[in-house]
């Protein structure tokens, strides 16, 4: 089942529970699916809709970060809802130490007669490191990601 049936599914749940929270955020889901896949005029692949979540969250939690400056933790607490209910139809989040296997994975192909990728190097290596995490069906945070990047071409 795609997510995109997923969600239909669970709007469908939500009505019947009289849940309007639930069932806003999950129209939004459905509204922003639906939008991209008008655009593309094809339907969109797991990979495609996968990455319009991510988009949708990474949106909700730069508003959970200025809401909280703003001093409104309850819209803050109801974006962060919102994260928890997106975040259930992706693939469970990596850990760190998943990402630095793949990091060094990726340096070590990147390596050339002996010689180490440096900081110079960090851009080619973040598209290896992304490819190589979408192309494995996992899911990670790009800040972590570039952090443990930074870090491991510091040494």
């Amino acid at each position: 089942m795609t997510i995109g049936e997923r969600v239909q599914a669970d709007i469908v749940v939500a009505m019947k529970a009289r849940d309007e929270h639930t069932l806003t955020t999950l129209r939004m889901v459905k509204s922003a699916l639906r939008n991209k896949e008008i655009d593309k005029r094809e339907k969109l692949t797991d990979a495609e809709e996968q990455q319009i979540l991510t988009t949708l969250i990474k949106q909700r939690k730069e508003s959970v970060e200025s809401f909280t400056k703003g001093d409104r933790p309850e819209l803050a607490e109801k974006e962060r809802l919102e994260i928890g209910m997106i975040e259930a139809f992706l693939p469970k989040a990596v850990g760190e130490d998943v990402i630095q296997g793949v990091v060094r994975g990726a340096i070590d192909s990147l390596t050339v007669d002996g010689k180490k990728p440096g900081p110079k190097d960090m851009g080619p290596l973040m598209r290896v490191v992304q490819q190589r995490i979408l192309a494995d069906g996992l899911r990670a945070d790009g800040k972590l990601v570039s952090e443990i990047v930074k870090a491991e071409l510091a040494k």
